[in-house]
């Protein structure tokens, strides 16, 4: 009879220490950059003890490539979606793939960089405007510098062909009745080249290749903390950007887990990793990165997600119509 209850009594043990040891698990999708994503995933796990966070990174487009390719063989493997644009979590959303959440710390946030029925949240601010060389000539300060004659034939820009950001920037640029299709035609005249991504810009810009390129802020900001001979300028007109909005797929196995993930996120100590990792918050209240300025003093042009959605291909054949 002592036997059987020891035994009993181990064997529940065995169970209870069993469950110490196994943690719950996240599946993450993410096109932030590796070393990014390992942070983001370490600072989650040392919040969240007992979770484990499993990552798959690439860029968003091949993301959601795979992502459909696993729905069509009825797998839904992510539970949280962390991706360059808004625009793609639109596109999920109307699909009806997303799970809603109405996240507290959203409070923390202009709407503007939320879905205001919780689908999807920006997490960081990264906005497109000028970079130029340190030595070149000019030394532009709004957007329509760069279709002056001095700029001829000196300008290179991400396609929105290759570039989720560059689509939204165009998105952005061709709704606004300040710049329009005509902005786009007059850099076309002025010999403007679109390049393949923001990667292809920056080198063109640093090497003086192309002394002036449209480009994401942090890309140009960090080579110039390592030397590079690279300006950043934010346009007097406002800049474009993407939040790298944080999502729940519906079909998430671990739905409570996927909700303090995207809490943490957005919690100040999630922001407080985005400065850090050089990024401008999305969160109200945060200081901005070394080489930024004040957040007061970037000025935002207006968008529209959904209207970037129901118009991007018209976008993308128009803008492939001009330079290709």
């Amino acid at each position: 009879m002592n036997f059987r209850v020891l035994s009993v009594s181990a064997m529940l043990a065995g169970v209870v220490c069993s469950g110490a040891v196994q943690a719950e698990t996240l599946v993450l999708y993410t096109s932030q950059p590796a070393q990014d994503a390992q942070m983001t995933v370490d600072a989650f796990e040392k919040a969240n003890p007992g979770t484990k966070v499993e990552w798959v990174r690439d860029g968003t487009t091949k993301l959601i490539t795979k992502l459909r390719a696993e729905m069509a063989a009825g797998v839904v493997k992510p539970d949280v979606l962390l991706i360059a644009d808004s625009v793609t979590l639109e596109q999920l959303k109307k699909e009806g793939l997303l799970a809603a959440y109405q996240s507290e710390e959203s409070k923390e946030y202009d709407p503007a960089l939320f879905d205001k029925d919780g689908y999807y949240y920006g997490t960081k601010l990264i906005t497109t405007g000028i970079a130029h060389h340190a030595n070149a000539k000019e030394k532009p300060a709004s957007w329509n510098d760069l279709l002056k004659p001095a700029y001829k034939n000196q300008v290179a820009m991400p396609s929105p062909l290759y570039s989720g950001a560059a689509l939204i920037h165009l998105s952005t640029l061709t709704a606004n009745p300040d710049f329009s299709w005509g902005f786009y035609e007059s850099l076309k005249e002025n010999g403007a080249s679109a390049l393949k991504g923001n990667g292809s810009v920056l080198t063109a810009v640093a090497s003086g290749t192309s002394p002036y390129g449209v480009l994401a802020d942090y890309m140009a900001i960090r080579e110039k903390a390592k030397g590079a001979p690279i300006e950043f300028v934010f346009p007097t007109e406002g800049v474009s950007l993407v939040t790298e909005p944080v999502a729940i797929m519906k079909d998430s196995k671990q739905p409570e887990l996927a909700r303090k993930f995207v809490d943490f996120v957005l919690s100040e100590p999630g922001q407080q990793l985005v400065l850090e990792q050089g990024y401008l918050p999305a969160r109200n209240g945060m200081k901005t990165p070394a080489g930024f300025p004040e957040r007061s003093q970037i000025k935002l042009l207006p968008f529209d997600a959904a209207k970037a959605l129901e118009n991007s291909e018209i976008d993308k054949e128009g803008f492939s119509k001009l330079f290709n």
